[in-house]
């Protein structure tokens, strides 16, 4: 059986992700996407194929598996985070460093979150022109980077800079984006000598403190590495919470449910990651022997992902898939939009309470908030659902 072909170059993928892999994935369980310049990948289409696939270790995350920007070689050891880690080497850094990342030392995360996106608001009126202004520019984008600047400690004269490149990493790609990581790594060093010379009560004293029953304990590469593991990972809640309040805004009845009651939002945050998230597909993973896949033989070696346009609507899974619901109650199976398994995004808990808390203040402060324009512009980007600006009349 010939497999349905998705080509990241054709226009109608780009414009409506969720309706190109909607269609193969009604076609077959598993697709053929083809990239310019790259060989074809294999990409799993409904959520019980794409959530065994996530969690089997015949499939392994590589190298191969990312597109390494041009940085100095002294930049190199950083890149390599535990998304290419597998084994025993992986589960050692993950133990070290998961309690720091889960749900319950989320709920510390909101004394943090919370006045930076009061402050975001409170200067948003004064960015509009003629009554317009660009949610993404001036609240989604900077919101990650002021977290970590907290998160990390960085003090106040050298956040400038830290902003400015938060920016550049935010465009997910291109000279912008590689120019922008040798400053983070030099800043991740110096975030982390101070904090060795002056703990805090933030994150990365808690880092630097956390030992295991053996005594093992994080070195200062592996400090560096999440620092700018963080920075990098700010890209989803930016992109969300721009994502959020574009569907929100074309959806009143969401939006008036969610003004009527506001205990829904954590439901609805986790519904507008089903529905909106920006990752479109999860980072490609590679067969680490020869598997059968639906009937068609991977090759040891080949590249497999998951479409996860296509999984996190997949009416196997979810009830009314194709309903934006804000008051959908919890499955049994839950999205993948933060992939699953041993490497299952451990920024998940972060990225919804930033979230919950930017969408709750937005709609607190601004009852009017509307779009300004009838479509907001969106990157022509096949991997990342992504939007160019956000312009919003308060």
């Amino acid at each position: 059986m010939s497999l349905p072909e998705i080509h990241l170059t054709d226009l109608d993928v780009i414009r409506d992700p969720f309706t190109a892999y909607g269609r193969a994935r009604e076609l077959s369980p598993l697709a053929r996407v083809v990239v310019p310049g790259m060989s074809p990948m294999w990409a799993l289409t409904r959520h019980e194929g794409a959530r065994a696939v996530l969690g089997d270790p015949r499939f392994e995350i590589t190298s191969g598996s990312f597109m390494r920007p041009d940085v100095p070689e002294d930049c190199l050891p950083y890149l390599r985070t535990m998304s290419e880690m597998d084994g025993p080497e992986h589960l050692r850094l993950r133990r070290l460093v998961a309690p720091a990342f889960s749900a319950r030392r989320a709920g510390a995360f909101r004394k943090v979150v919370e006045p930076i996106v009061a402050r975001l608001l409170d200067a948003l009126p004064g960015h509009a022109e003629d009554g317009v202004v660009d949610l993404l520019e001036h609240v989604a984008k900077p919101l990650p980077m002021e977290v970590v600047c907290e998160l990390v400690g960085v003090p106040e004269p050298d956040r400038p800079r830290w902003r400015e490149y938060g920016a550049m990493i935010v465009t997910g790609a291109g000279p912008a984006f590689g120019a922008a990581i040798p400053g983070i790594i030099e800043g991740a060093r110096e975030a982390v000598a101070r904090r060795r010379r002056e703990p805090a009560d933030d994150l990365l004293s808690d880092l630097i403190r956390v030992r295991d029953e053996d005594g093992d304990r994080l070195g200062d590469t592996e400090l560096v590495t999440l620092v700018w593991h963080l920075v990098l990972a700010g890209q989803t809640p930016a992109h969300l919470v721009a994502n959020a309040v574009e569907v929100l805004l074309a959806h009143p009845d969401a939006l008036a449910a969610l003004r009527a009651d506001p205990a829904l939002m954590p439901r609805a945050v986790d519904e507008l990651i089903r529905w909106c998230g920006p990752n479109l597909l999860t980072i490609p993973r590679h067969a680490r022997e020869d598997v059968d896949l639906y009937g068609h033989p991977v090759r040891e070696g080949d590249t497999v992902t998951v479409s996860l346009a296509a999984v996190n609507r997949d009416p196997r899974a979810f009830a009314d898939a194709d309903r934006f619901d804000v008051t959908r109650e919890p499955g049994a199976v839950g999205h993948l939009g933060f992939a699953h398994g041993p490497h299952f995004c451990l920024g998940a808990a972060p990225a919804r309470v930033q979230t919950e808390i930017a969408l709750s203040a937005l709609l607190r402060r601004f009852p009017g908030l509307a779009l300004a324009v009838p479509e907001a512009p969106r990157a022509p980007d096949p991997g990342t659902w992504r939007l160019l600006a956000l312009p919003v009349t308060l």
